[in-house]
């Protein structure tokens, strides 16, 4: 499983954990705490999937898998981490060759419902919507071209199944202080989350679909039980509204804020690094498919057990805790070194 150690990997981790009986090899950048749940489930290997070198290691650790998990992806990643492009695209072609070199039967892969062309508004889509995602946002364009080399390989390899899962955003606890790494300002305590006092600026018709990592891994799980193939729109109900998502993080007055101004300001802010959140992501916010989930619950059962609006309050708790675990990309909030000082802190999502 590479990506084992982050936001969803931690979650399948835990899955795994519980049934006992899987054998399972993490790869990681940074290796986790071993000696800490969920972790000490694996066997680690060190590597960085960006890496020119990278496949002939992928090739050595998935010989004799039964599968593969693909879930490395450098979401916001921060000013001095190896380039997006580096990590998502080039790794992802490397963790594809050492699959196909390795003659891994089953390849199961996370993309996200970033990749889907924006519909309607109100439009649910299945998981037969175009995949030509949002033009404003790396990210999206991103897991585009990710869905692209999946169909490649896919069509390149009849004699393996290939499997993704689309969630849409996937929080949980346990990530509040990844998630405080991507949003908070610094000169904004993660404590004051949540006050009733606190003023939040919204847009008219912001709407969002989340779903709780575990869900997340409850799926990939499924699929790797089933040995299912084709991909599966992960999303918990209901969906959420600007006044939803305003509910858990504070009660003070909501100020209407055009999205055009929004994410001027956004811009600004972050390139002179007050605050991490570079306005691509409110881009894909608000132009971002809403999905239907009709082909995960019947072809692989699955339910998600939290609702959206237990999600948003587990992980507005989880933002205010700064709350982490033993691995590199959840460890809890640090705010020492959170400054960009005139420079932004986080890499461009453009």
């Amino acid at each position: 499983m590479t990506g084992a150690s982050g936001n969803v990997g931690t979650a399948l981790l835990r899955a795994l954990r519980r049934d006992g009986y899987w054998q399972v090899t993490g790869v990681a950048r940074h290796l986790p705490d071993r000696s800490r749940p969920p972790y000490d489930v694996a066997e680690w290997v060190a590597c960085d999937v960006g890496e020119p070198e990278a496949t002939d290691r992928l090739a050595e650790v998935f010989a004799g898998a039964s599968a593969v998990v693909h879930l490395v992806w450098a979401i916001h990643p921060a000013r001095d981490d190896p380039p997006m492009q580096r990590t998502n695209l080039a790794g992802s072609r490397h963790v594809l060759a050492a699959t196909a070199w390795a003659e891994v039967p089953h390849l199961v892969a996370a993309s996200s419902v970033a990749a889907y062309a924006a519909p309607d508004r109100w439009t649910r889509v299945a998981e037969d919507w175009p995949c030509e995602g949002i033009p404003h946002s790396a990210y999206s364009r991103g897991k585009v071209t990710f869905e692209r080399m999946l169909d490649e390989f896919a069509a390149g390899h009849h004699d393996r199944t290939v499997a993704r899962v689309r969630p849409c955003a996937v929080l949980q606890h346990d990530a509040g202080g990844e998630f405080a790494r991507w949003l908070l300002s610094p000169l904004l305590p993660e404590r004051v989350i949540g006050q009733s006092w606190l003023p939040l600026p919204w847009w008219t018709d912001l709407r969002l679909q989340v779903v709780h990592a575990q869900d997340v891994a409850a799926a990939l799980r499924s699929i790797l039980v089933r040995g299912a193939s084709g991909a599966f729109n992960l999303a918990a109900e209901p969906v959420l509204s600007g006044a939803d998502l305003a509910r858990p993080f504070g009660g003070g007055p909501r100020i209407p804020v055009p999205r055009a101004a929004g994410c001027a300001l956004a811009g600004l802010t972050w390139r002179l690094g007050l605050q991490p959140l570079h306005p691509g992501w409110l881009a894909l916010a608000d132009k971002a498919a809403l999905v239907q989930t009709d082909r995960a619950r019947r072809v692989l059962g699955w339910r998600p057990e939290r609702d959206a609006r237990e999600v948003l309050d587990e992980m507005a708790a989880g933002l205010r805790a700064g709350a982490g675990t033993g691995s590199h990309p959840l460890r809890p909030l640090a705010r020492a070194g959170r400054l960009g000082l005139g420079r932004p802190t986080h890499q461009s999502q453009a």
